[in-house]
């Protein structure tokens, strides 16, 4: 009835001052979490920067790459030239070694060769006169106003260690187209052996003269005569 008032009752209110709900605050964790990363990137740009690389400009960056560049530039044409180096030491070695086996055959060859001379030699006859260096043989031919010869001296085997220094000399006998008859002396010069020794050559003839028999004559240091010998030219 409304003489006695509302029938509502009043709301209990725990305190004076209103409502009791607090308002949201932010988690403590999340604080330290968001802290501790704030913390870190601020430690790790004071690292970088005061004992960390200095960070490169666009120049210095750009001016880098140019060397590294070049480096690798330089780098490839040092590589080729290594290689061609190494073709070039490879061939000059096949080289060497194929002239090392010609060098071989031609020591053998050689060596042969000097076997079968040795072989002819003893087998020529001796001097006639039994001297010790002899004329062991000798071959002479009219060629074109020339006198071509060749001549082997030859010492005893027993002396071939002693080097013979001795003085040639042709005596030449022939005639002119006249018919007149003529010896003539041409020196050939000086000679030295061992064992033995070819003497091959050509002399100047008088003109118009043909040569029918030469006298060699072998003399020594002292002038003395050593060998002698006279053989008729063959042509």
């Amino acid at each position: 009835m409304p003489g006695f008032g509302s029938s509502k009752r009043p709301v209990f209110k725990p305190t004076a001052y209103g409502s009791t709900r607090r308002p949201r605050r932010v988690p403590r964790w999340l604080v330290l979490l968001l802290t501790g990363v704030v913390l870190g990137a601020g430690g790790l740009l004071f690292l970088q920067k005061n004992y960390g690389p200095p960070r490169l400009t666009v120049e210095q960056s750009e001016q880098l790459h140019n060397d590294l560049n070049n480096i690798n530039l330089d780098k490839q044409r040092l590589q080729s030239q290594l290689n061609q180096a190494t073709h070039d030491l490879n061939e000059a070695r096949a080289k060497i070694t194929a002239q090392s086996t010609q060098v071989q055959q031609a020591q053998a060859q050689s060596t042969k060769a000097a076997s079968d001379l040795q072989m002819f030699i003893n087998a020529m006859p001796p001097d006639p006169r039994g001297t010790s260096p002899g004329i062991r043989s000798a071959d002479f031919k009219n060629n074109a106003g020339n006198l071509d010869y060749q001549i082997l001296l030859m010492q005893d085997p027993s002396k071939k260690s002693a080097t013979y220094q001795g003085t040639l000399e042709l005596v030449v006998a022939g005639n002119y187209p006249s018919g007149k008859h003529a010896n003539i002396t041409l020196p050939i010069g000086d000679t030295s052996l061992q064992q033995y020794v070819f003497v091959r050559g050509s002399v100047q003839l008088p003109e118009a003269f043909t040569a029918r028999q030469v006298t060699v004559r072998l003399t020594d240091s002292n002038k003395r005569l050593s060998a002698t010998r006279t053989l008729r030219v063959s042509r």
